[in-house]
């Protein structure tokens, strides 16, 4: 991909690199500080979720303010708050008070997906776009993962850390604020209803709410996993670094793979081989660290295509007209799963201790292993030329395509001629 082709951006990437530094040191340090507190793993799961409940907010009601007083307002809004707000935490050390600055957090963070996805939208061009997305998607990853080494530059039962990803937080504003290029235009999003989704894609909806249940617990409930099962600050930072890189590198491969298979048959290889290796790790011997950090991103490598791949196959049955509609609603829905993860996995080891994280993952892996068995039995795939191109993606960067979506909208009616090798479940 030419430079040229990426500079008209480099203001919002870069703003966004420095941003993920921030946000990828902060999920990290909140779980391992929360610990050291001797919050319950209920209590963390609570305060976790918060951040979610907070995004979910956002979605909803970013859209319409960017509309209202413009994407570089917003973005600088949202970090000034974001950044304020993690200096509470660092004040205010209690369930109470971080729970409320998660939420407040989730919602920041939420309206600044909502500039970068419009920003990024309005900059490229129908041979770019593609390759653009990817390369920011790329930034997220790096800064997520590169954030996570700077846990180590300070003992996280300090203000320090807290201190570093605020000022971080606030320079992801100066290259947005201080470039001289013109804002995007956000237009109006149209509706979908969610039963008439489910039907139309009844594996790919449940893929996406698995997608974010399981996604939410990696980075919730992961560096309290690694705390609990005491590793110290330099190798909590390996392995959720890890983690994410593998995210990265599993993207192509399994996409390229998906292209050329029934995407059920890819899901199901995903979840199945997840499920084995999460399995292999609960009953890993804890001093095995060495392996645990090689098998854990393994298996997240593969639990984050997930998501992309739920969505790849919803769009293959769906016209490209209903294609935005159902995608804001696959956001919210993967909001909801993420709403429901580190609640879900912190009870679990609250009950059960430290090997529940994976046996959670199992579990839920494993079950959508069955789902998909089961779909592909009752439904034929879809024939081969009728298929989209998967999509790379993952559902944080993609904010502002949540907007205006709600309960009470409608699909457009399916084509069913362009179905009709498909049997109807």
């Amino acid at each position: 991909m030419p430079f040229s082709a990426i500079s008209p951006a480099w203001p919002l990437l870069l703003g966004m690199g420095v941003l993920m530094l921030g946000a990828g040191l902060q999920s990290t340090l909140l779980g391992v500080r929360a610990t050291h507190e001797q919050f319950s793993a209920p209590t963390i799961g609570v305060v976790m979720s918060c951040y979610y409940v907070g995004y979910l907010v956002g979605t909803i009601i970013a859209p319409r303010l960017v509309r209202s007083v413009g994407h570089i307002r917003v973005f600088a809004a949202f970090a000034a708050v974001a950044s304020a707000a993690t200096l509470v935490q660092a004040i205010a050390v209690h369930p109470v008070s971080w729970a409320a600055m998660r939420l407040v957090s989730g919602l920041c963070f939420a309206g600044i997906y909502v500039v970068a996805e419009s920003w990024l939208n309005e900059r490229a061009s129908p041979d770019n776009r593609s390759r653009l997305f990817a390369v920011y998607m790329v930034v997220l990853y790096v800064g997520l993962g590169a954030g996570q080494f700077l846990l180590t530059l300070w003992d996280p039962r300090s203000a320090g850390p807290f201190m570093l990803v605020s000022a971080l937080i606030s320079l992801a504003m100066v290259p947005l604020v201080v470039s001289a290029q013109s804002a995007p235009i956000v237009g109006a999003r149209g509706r979908v209803n969610y039963g008439d989704l489910y039907r139309t894609a009844p594996l790919g909806v449940a893929a996406v709410f698995a997608a974010g249940v399981i996604t939410s617990i990696i980075f919730s409930i992961g560096p309290v996993y690694a705390r609990l099962i005491e590793l110290d600050t330099s190798g909590i930072a390996t392995f959720m670094a890890a983690s994410i890189f593998a995210g990265v590198a599993t993207q192509y491969p399994i996409g390229a793979l998906a292209d050329r298979m029934d995407r059920r048959v890819v899901i199901a290889g995903v979840c199945a081989t997840a499920t084995l290796v999460a399995l292999l790790l609960v009953f890993l011997p804890h001093g095995s660290r060495a392996l645990l950090i090689v098998l854990s991103a393994t298996m997240t490598g593969l639990v984050l295509t997930i998501y992309s791949l739920g969505i790849s196959h919803v769009n293959d049955r769906l016209e490209a007209a209903q294609m935005v509609a159902a995608s804001s609603a696959l956001l919210l829905l993967n909001g909801l799963g993420a709403i429901a993860g580190p609640l879900l996995a912190s009870g679990m080891i609250g009950l059960f201790g430290p090997n529940a994280y994976f046996a959670t993952l199992a579990a839920l892996t494993g079950g959508l292993t069955l789902y998909c068995v089961w779909r592909r039995i009752r439904r034929l795939p879809v024939p081969a030329g009728q298929r989209g191109p998967f999509l790379t993606s993952q559902p944080e960067p993609c904010a502002s395509i949540g907007a205006d979506v709600a309960a009470g909208g409608q699909l457009a009616p399916i084509d069913e001629s362009a179905l009709a090798d498909a049997n109807q479940a």
